[in-house]
């Protein structure tokens, strides 16, 4: 047993920590107020080759393990989890045509999308089917060798910037619904494919998050995920585990933001004579925080080892998916309270990590749900506790 990090993991996570303390960390709060788009940061990272992390080497990406996947995340969150974001969902739609892809889709999408020349994103929920998936409603109807595409979609990072957009569909009307749904690869350019709209957010600034309307878009067949249909489902489920282990390192980064600037804040603020830091009311958050903190982390990355060794982690990803933010949430409110009123300002951070935290108990399916994947997976005897 060992919970120590590799050389080169450790070596990545110096790398990543030093871009995000010198990039990203500085402008954070300035570009999040004022709503900028962080282009500089998104250059940077294309150089890193962190839009290849999900793509296997034979194609130009990192093809990185897990672990070290959670690491970018983590420290990218800590930094501004917004950025963390633009690279979260394209990571996702990577991996699927990684996994699931033709060969002639691999050549074509994913040389171009680990290099950053092109991004992507995944188009799943809808107005009217969120968490439920199997209830969506865009229909993709098969017309000779092309599919017409019609539906909307909602709150989709990187809409503006995706080629293509792996959009889940309908094929076919069945019993169960699953049965009947695919993913296309959708050509933003093509006609009757509009981003309609920005949708305006409490947090999760910096990456747009758009409504996307299909209004008979015509796609190639050649564009059918895999090139089989009714394999929608199953392989979305598998992209949405890597999700959880990025949502649940993205908490981790946001809380760890948030228990740094509350240390710090109780380390030079004084009341009656002394270090707020000095006060055990003061001791016992930060204690609590601190293990909390690092309990989530532990559970993220154990999940993320175990996604190294193949095979599904629905129960692991969902453990840490739903831990690590719950932590967040937590963190983010007692590093508000621990600054006083000047965690409601925002000139300090924390009021920013407060409005970003409550995401990442909803994205990703919510913690709801993740609790009902982990006790069916432990009911069913799939998934079990200890050694």
């Amino acid at each position: 047993m060992d919970f120590e990090l590799t050389d080169e993991q450790r070596a990545f996570r110096e790398t990543l920590r030093a871009f995000v303390d010198k990039e990203i960390v500085p402008v954070a709060t300035e570009w999040e107020h004022s709503g900028r788009y962080p282009t500089e940061i998104v250059d940077t990272m294309r150089r890193m080759g962190l839009f290849g992390l999900s793509v296997p080497e034979e194609y130009g990406g990192l093809g990185a393990d897990m672990v070290s996947f959670a690491l970018v995340f983590e420290e990218i969150a800590r930094g501004w989890m917004g950025v963390a974001g633009i690279l979260g969902s394209h990571s996702i739609a990577c991996w699927m045509i990684a996994r699931h892809g033709t060969d002639e889709q691999k050549r074509r999408h994913l040389p171009d999308l680990a290099a950053g020349a092109r991004r992507t994103g995944i188009a799943l929920t809808e107005p009217a089917a969120g968490t439920d998936l199997q209830g969506i409603r865009t229909r993709a109807v098969r017309d000779g060798d092309h599919y017409v595409v019609t539906g909307t979609k909602t709150w989709i990072t990187n809409a503006r910037h995706a080629d293509p957009l792996p959009v889940l569909v309908k094929t076919a009307v069945t019993e169960p619904a699953h049965r009947g749904m695919s993913v296309l690869l959708v050509d933003p350019s093509s006609e009757g494919f509009t981003v309609s709209r920005d949708l305006p957010k409490l947090g999760y600034k910096g990456t747009e998050t758009c409504e996307v309307v299909l209004d008979g878009v015509r796609v190639p067949a050649s564009a059918l995920l895999g090139g089989v249909e009714g394999r929608g489902m199953q392989q979305v489920l598998g992209g949405l585990e890597t999700g959880r282990v990025n949502i649940a390192a993205r908490a981790v980064g946001v809380a760890q933001a948030a228990y740094d600037a509350a240390l710090s804040y109780a380390r030079e603020r004084t009341a009656f004579g002394q270090p707020i830091a000095d006060f055990q009311a003061v001791q016992l958050k930060l204690a609590d925080l601190a293990t909390e903190i690092q309990a989530a982390r532990l559970l993220t990355y154990w999940a993320a080892s175990r996604a190294d060794g193949g095979g599904r982690i629905d129960m692991e990803a969902g453990m840490a998916k739903y831990f690590a933010s719950e932590v967040a949430l937590k963190a983010s409110l007692e590093a508000m309270r621990i600054h006083g009123g000047y965690g409601y300002s925002q000139e300090f951070v924390v009021e920013r990590l407060y409005r970003d935290a409550p995401l990442m108990a909803i994205g990703e399916g919510t913690n709801d749900i993740q609790r009902l994947v982990i006790a069916r997976a432990l009911v069913a005897g799939k998934g079990r506790i200890g050694w």
